[in-house]
């Protein structure tokens, strides 16, 4: 059974002109391989424009919210506002789990994997709001639901560069320097997932995936902190 979509732009305050654009957004490309014969369009494309257009908002908001943060503060605040696991949870929060169109095979999966399928379809959604309904429409969107999770983010300083902390805490620990190698590339080139692993000398403190290279080692760093103990504040 499909699901109701205009129960959605209830939901979240916004009527769509071109309802199969909205359909789009929450269409992940497993689907169309078991609905051959489905007219509906994968949500790639908008995934990649909604991207785009989040981190331009987010970035605007950002350079006007704090105005006392340097470059590489705004940067940190925006990655850790954008990153896989706060946008799934903004998505879960409005949700978009009800509305997915999946294969059997990826409606079973949960944790990271449903995470990332979350974190794609809300860019999706952002990117098909940006083409139906313009800039203001995406930037209403984002500020009601994505803008009130940067707060938290600040005063709970899980901005902080995890990769840093780790070798400022390693060095100064175990006088070793943590050193990152891939453990594992999976998925096709548009979606690719990464899962690195995070060294101290010889031993394995800990790992992280992610959907690239450099948010994989964020994660594994996160979880080498945890695993050793150290505080990320």
């Amino acid at each position: 059974m499909k699901p109701d979509f205009s129960s959605f732009e209830k939901n979240i305050g916004i009527t769509f002109k071109d309802k199969n654009l909205l359909k789009q957004a929450f269409t992940h490309r497993s689907y169309l391989n078991e609905h051959k014969d489905s007219e509906l369009v994968h949500n790639e494309r908008l995934e990649f424009l909604g991207d785009a257009v989040l981190e331009l908002i987010v970035t605007e908001h950002l350079y006007e919210k704090y105005p006392d943060s340097n470059e590489g503060e705004l940067t940190s605040f925006r990655s850790a506002l954008v990153n896989a696991v706060t946008m799934s949870d903004a998505a879960s929060k409005i949700g978009m789990n009800d509305y997915l169109l999946l294969s059997k095979g990826e409606a079973k999966d949960t944790g990271r994997a449903r995470q990332i399928i979350l974190a794609n379809t809300i860019e999706a959604l952002i990117g098909a709001i940006f083409l139906d309904q313009g800039y203001e429409m995406a930037k209403y969107f984002i500020s009601r639901y994505i803008f009130n999770l940067i707060e938290k983010i600040v005063e709970e300083k899980t901005w902080l560069d995890a990769k840093s902390k780790f070798q400022e805490q390693a060095q100064e620990n175990e006088s070793v320097t943590p050193a990152y190698k891939t453990l594992k590339e999976e998925g096709p080139d548009h979606d690719k997932q990464f899962t690195v692993g995070v060294f101290l000398g010889k031993e394995k403190i800990a790992e992280g995936t992610g959907k690239s290279k450099q948010e994989a080692e964020q994660e594994a760093a996160k979880n080498a902190l945890l695993e050793k103990g150290w505080t990320i504040n």
